[in-house]
């Protein structure tokens, strides 16, 4: 584990091939648990655990077609479009997140590409919630130029925008935006000086070939890996098109979280949606492999999540704490 105080890591130089990290899934279990916590012990403390709650500022009438989501407008989900939340709003949920043991608070807007207007009313909800001396995140889209500036300005510490899956299999998924769009966001959010969120969804019926292709795209991105890896399991809504996708096998759900830990070792990686499907075994196994992270609070934009004292109990039980700013 670094030493405290000591000066933050070079990036990254080491180049991942898809055949190297498929290497890295293909191994026996318990090897490939084994690697990903000696990984994870040398960068991290792996009794500490980042809290971070996500809160939908605005929900709902997206324009985009990705398949598993309940906010687009393509899509019969039961999810009303509504309008930015008022600061006072956030702010109040800003300072129960941070009663909860919260240190990180997210906040998410179903936008394709934020407006200027847009982009200055989300910088008054930022300085909202630094104000309670909590970090800021926030998912809005595609960022055109300046906008990233504009949220670095307003004090955002971290901006997520997900590269969902592999290229190979992005096409399956979603039809209104490229992948070369997501990676040009995240140019620009690097550039601005902020750090960045950025991770996947798996069990969306793509391979294992294809998780490993996501995660080399993560672990390659320039010039470093995010600081922040969410790894999100897809939580199946009935009227999208990914309603009656297959389960993926819990344990290869696993194995993504361990194979991010290895290639990308200072990062932290997030537990993200369908936790609350997954039972305190799986979750369990995923802080051994190198989990250090979870969205925590009821909700995740609008699907559940386990509860605070669920969450509470648990970190009980495996010895874990939350961390402190």
């Amino acid at each position: 584990m670094p030493r405290p105080g000591a000066a933050p890591s070079a990036p990254s130089t080491e180049r991942w091939s898809v055949e190297a990290i498929e290497a890295l899934f293909d191994l026996p279990f318990a090897d490939l648990m084994h690697r990903a916590q000696s990984v994870h012990r040398e960068h991290h403390d792996p009794r500490e655990v980042e809290l971070a709650t996500l809160l939908s500022v605005k929900t709902g009438g997206c324009p985009e077609d990705c398949g598993y989501c309940p906010q687009s407008v393509h899509f019969d989900t039961g999810v009303q479009a509504g309008k930015l939340m008022a600061v006072d709003a956030v702010r109040e949920a800003a300072q129960r997140a941070k009663a909860a043991g919260a240190t990180r608070f997210c906040m998410g807007a179903a936008w394709r590409a934020p407006k200027d207007r847009d982009v200055q009313a989300v910088a008054e909800l930022v300085r909202a919630v630094k104000a309670e001396g909590l970090e800021a995140c926030a998912t809005l889209g595609m960022l055109d130029e300046g906008h990233a500036e504009q949220l670095r300005d307003a004090g955002l510490d971290y901006y997520n925008h997900n590269l969902d899956s592999d290229p190979d299999f992005y096409g399956d998924i979603i039809s209104t935006r490229d992948y070369q769009d997501r990676l040009d966001t995240l140019q620009r959010v690097r550039g601005a000086g902020v750090k960045v969120c950025c991770g996947g969804i798996v069990g969306l019926g793509e391979s294992r070939r294809q998780r490993a292709g996501l995660i080399a795209q993560l672990a390659n991105l320039s010039p470093d890996y995010p600081e922040s890896v969410p790894i999100n399991h897809l939580v199946k809504v009935a009227g999208t098109p990914l309603a009656d996708q297959p389960d993926l096998d819990p344990l290869e759900f696993v194995r993504t979280i361990a194979v991010a830990r290895i290639t990308m070792p200072r990062a932290r990686v997030r537990l993200s949606a369908g936790r609350q499907q997954m039972g305190e075994a799986v979750q369990a196994l995923c802080f051994l492999a190198g989990a250090n992270s979870i969205f925590y609070g009821d909700k995740l934009l609008t699907t559940g999540n386990p509860d605070v004292a669920a969450d509470q109990a648990l970190l009980d039980k495996l010895g874990l704490r939350a961390r402190q700013q």
